[in-house]
């Protein structure tokens, strides 16, 4: 049974080490961008194809998710939201495979993947809360309702950022550590119920984190919409 918590350097670029877990997470971003290329190349108004009806649904869906928790709409965010769903999706999805290959494991099953998936999402609440609130109105949000709340407030945006990661990372990890366990008892008779089974939480886990980055970004953007409420009413 491979161990999914091995994370072996492969070779080295200069000081910079490479492991094996980057291999994998370069190989998923190439997948997505040249499936992006390709795509785009076969972008048709009618009849188009079912890549791009697939595309359509996902980025319409998102959009509507996008309209109904932020309430407002979704084409500054789409860029975000959808580029996290798909490669969270995409790198899930390579736990169909990890059990059949040796040291292979997703990218978000590796800690340090999932912690930078959170950091992005982490800088960019602060961008969009400045970018449509302006800096002194999303600043003021950290010292309400009194100034005393700062800190609290500062630790809240940090620790929902760890949750996010831990949240990925571990869901994902005991999915494989599962999976291998069971493989390695009953390698005949499980394989496909596993993999319906990791093709199902790789998308929740997906759609958890896409969920919860429009959940923080809407917060953020929150203070806009009274300001524009309060100016409609004057």
């Amino acid at each position: 049974m491979p161990n999914p918590i091995d994370d072996t350097i492969i070779f080295s670029l200069g000081p910079f080490p490479v492991s094996r877990i980057m291999i994998v997470t370069w190989c998923v971003m190439g997948a997505i961008i040249l499936f992006a290329a390709i795509l785009r190349a076969m972008l048709r108004t009618d009849n188009p194809g079912k890549a791009q009806q697939m595309m359509e649904t996902i980025l319409g869906w998102l959009g509507e998710e996008i309209r109904n928790i932020i309430g407002r709409r979704p084409e500054p965010f789409i860029p975000l939201v959808a580029s996290l769903f798909i490669f969270i999706l995409v790198a899930n999805l390579t736990s169909l495979v990890s059990p059949l290959v040796p040291g292979l494991k997703p990218p978000t099953a590796d800690v340090t993947t999932a912690a930078a998936l959170a950091s992005v999402v982490f800088l960019a609440v602060p961008f969009y809360g400045i970018a449509i609130t302006g800096t002194g109105s999303y600043l003021k949000t950290y010292v309400k309702p009194v100034f005393i709340m700062l800190p609290f407030n500062i630790i809240s945006d940090v620790s929902r950022t760890l949750a996010l990661a831990v949240r990925l990372f571990g869901n994902m990890l005991s999915g494989e550590i599962l999976f291998g366990v069971l493989l390695a008892l009953v390698p005949l008779l499980l394989p496909l119920p596993l993999m319906f089974l990791s093709l199902i939480t790789g998308t929740i886990q997906a759609y958890i984190f896409a969920v919860l980055t429009i959940v923080y970004i809407g917060g953020a953007v929150k203070v806009a919409k009274k300001h524009e409420a309060k100016e409609a009413v004057q």
